[in-house]
C-alpha cells in the first residue's frame, strides 16, 4: 500500500496562504517517489491580500476553500483526520503557514498556533511519524514543538527569524537553498525553498530532497 503523506494547506497564494509553487512541487514529488499525498486545511478564514499590489483587500475568504483551488478540490478539513490515517507530514510554505496557521508572522516565538493543527502536529510528533516544513512554515513547527522537543529546523539564513525560532526553544541551522536540515532525533525534515530561492529550481532542488528524506523516515 502507497505511504500516505499529509499535505497541510494554508490557502491559495503567496502573500495569504501556501506559495503555489511549493505545494505543487511537494506535491509532485510525493507522486513521483510513490506516495500518496492527502491535502487537508484548516476551515478558518483569512484576509485577503491582492497579489498584483501586495495590499490587503479588506476582503476574507475561508483557508479549506481557497486550498481546495490547489488540491483540484479533493482535500480534507484538518480537524477530522486522525493520525492513524496519515504515515508523515509535510506543510509548504507561504505567508498563510505564518499568519493562518500560527501567528508568528506577527508574534514571533511568542506566537500561537490554530487548535487543529497544533493537534495533528503534535500527535504525529507523539507518534514519532515524520514531519516536513518548508520555507517559512518550520516556524510553525517551532511554535508547536519547542518547548517539549527542541528540534533542528532551518528557515536558511534570515537572522531575525532564526532568533525567534531559536526562542521557542527549537534551534535554527543555516541552510543553503538547494539543502535540507535532517533532525534525525524527532524526525523532522526543511528546507528553506523561498525564503531563499530566486528561480523555482533552486527549491524544487530542496523540496525533492526534503520529500524523498521524509518518505526514508517512514
Amino acid at each position: 500500500m502507497k505511504k500516505r503523506i499529509g499535505v497541510v494547506l494554508s490557502g491559495c497564494g503567496v502573500f495569504d496562504g501556501s506559495e503555489i509553487h511549493e505545494a505543487v512541487i511537494t506535491l509532485l514529488a510525493i507522486d513521483q517517489n510513490g506516495a500518496e499525498a492527502v491535502c487537508l486545511a484548516p476551515n478558518i478564514m483569512l484576509d485577503e491580500i491582492d497579489h498584483l499590489t501586495g495590499l490587503p483587500t479588506g476582503v476574507k475568504r475561508n483557508v479549506l476553500i481557497e486550498s481546495a483551488r490547489i488540491a483540484r478540490g479533493k482535500i480534507r478539513n484538518i480537524a477530522e483526520i486522525n493520525t492513524s490515517e496519515l504515515d508523515a507530514l509535510i506543510f509548504p510554505g507561504g505567508f498563510g503557514a505564518a499568519k493562518n496557521l500560527c501567528n508568528f508572522a506577527v508574534m514571533g516565538a511568542d506566537a500561537t498556533v490554530q487548535p487543529d493543527v497544533a493537534r495533528l502536529i503534535s500527535e504525529m510528533a507523539a507518534a514519532r511519524k515524520p514531519i516536513g516544513a518548508v520555507c517559512i512554515a518550520p516556524a510553525l513547527i517551532a511554535t508547536t514543538l519547542g518547548r517539549e522537543y527542541a528540534p533542528q529546523l532551518t528557515i536558511g539564513a534570515d537572522t531575525g527569524t532564526a532568533e525567534a525560532i531559536n526562542n521557542t526553544g527549537s534551534s535554527h541551522v543555516a541552510c543553503t537553498v538547494r539543502d535540507i536540515v535532517v533532525d534525525k532525533k524527532n524526525k523532522i525534515v526543511s528546507t528553506p525553498a523561498y525564503m531563499l530561492a530566486e528561480r523555482i529550481s533552486e527549491a524544487a532542488e530542496g523540496i525533492n530532497k526534503t520529500v524523498k528524506a521524509l518518505l526514508e523516515m517512514i
